[in-house]
């Protein structure tokens, strides 16, 4: 049986169209994680984060924090008293895993968060918090594993 020039080019377009319809298929199934939906709103913000940033940074004490098997250990300046505020937690991997904690330091102006709240992972930890009306923001990475 022998081929003609017109059925190979058609062959190798219905190929290539099947090949496209492929990857159409596959990239509309593709899991997309945003770290915010508003993108625009959180812009036009930016410069207050920067002055929140700016105030954490004029702290004689730094808030700080640490992973331990117990959670995540959060330590909160003594100096201040009746701090407010929310943690993320940020998984960039997986939105799934985000969630938020109000800040509710104890009388040792420390805060745990347990780990069973916590899957495993690799997480941008944010604090925004206030302190007699004065704004504050850290953050940074941390990898919590079992």
């Amino acid at each position: 049986m022998k081929l003609s020039w017109g059925t190979g080019i058609w062959a190798f377009y219905g190929l290539f169209v099947v090949g496209i319809l492929t990857l159409v298929g596959m990239s509309v199934a593709q899991k997309i994680d945003l770290v915010t939906d508003q993108y625009y709103a959180e812009e036009l913000r930016f410069q207050s984060k920067i002055d929140k940033i700016n105030n954490a940074k004029k702290l004689t004490t730094p808030l700080r924090w640490e992973v331990t098997d117990a959670g995540v250990q959060v330590f909160y300046p003594a100096d201040l008293k009746g701090i407010e505020g929310k943690i993320n937690l940020y998984c960039p991997s997986d939105n799934r895993k985000d969630f938020s904690v109000a800040i509710t330091p104890n009388a040792q102006h420390q805060q745990l968060i347990p780990a069973a709240k916590i899957a495993t992972g690799r997480y941008q930890i944010q604090f925004d918090w206030t302190h007699n009306g004065t704004t504050y923001w850290n953050d940074g990475t941390i990898l919590f594993a079992r």
